[in-house]
């Protein structure tokens, strides 16, 4: 028997985020999803060491690397239509779940308890928290790069994310954006000075 799951997850590299603006540059699932992963990772390890946080740096990257699975069969639907009313954001929620079980249905039996709980997490547990911080850290990273670029398409969205970021109780959110955010929106030049 032969397994669509691994075929249908490299189709993360075809879908283009951010559809509904005007970008300098394209953004795919899959270099987005490396992103979240990344930078899940870190929010966990900075918790961690700086903070007295007891995450699992490693299962936060991993449940990263899975966290738009879903978008393989149902493509990115843009914030401000998933978001737009209750009724939209729940119809999406159930077209969302679907999709994940789909998904799943597509693994061999003997493997299926292994990946479920990546393609379906606990969206109670924290390091999950931490992947939906990086995930708005990832679309505030991607505003900052625009705007740098001085595509002011992305003004309002920049706002409305660091807005949400800045409530986070999370002390590692605020390190990340304070340490490391501004750096993204750097010139090479400027990465590599000494």
């Amino acid at each position: 028997m032969t397994s669509k799951f691994f075929g249908f997850l490299d189709r993360m590299k075809l879908i283009d985020r951010w559809a509904l603006m005007r970008n300098t540059a394209k953004e795919d699932v899959a270099q987005h999803t490396m992103q979240v992963a990344l930078i899940a990772h870190a929010l966990c390890v900075i918790e961690n060491k700086l903070y007295g946080g007891k995450l699992d740096a490693e299962k936060a990257a991993v449940l990263a690397l899975y966290h738009e699975s879903a978008e393989v069969v149902t493509g990115d639907l843009p914030t401000p239509v998933k978001y737009y009313d209750a009724d939209i954001n729940r119809a999406y929620k159930n077209i969302e779940e679907r999709a994940e079980k789909k998904l799943i249905e597509t693994l061999p039996d003997e493997l299926k308890e292994c990946f479920a709980p990546c393609v379906q997490p606990d969206k109670t547990s924290q390091e999950y928290v931490m992947v939906k911080r990086a995930d708005k850290l990832s679309a505030l990273i991607k505003c900052a790069e625009e705007l740098a670029a001085n595509n002011n398409e992305f003004k309002s969205a920049y706002d409305s994310t660091l807005k949400i970021l800045s409530i986070a109780p999370e002390k590692s959110v605020k390190y990340f954006i304070d340490v490391f955010l501004p750096a993204y929106s750097e010139s090479l030049d400027y990465l590599l000075d000494e």
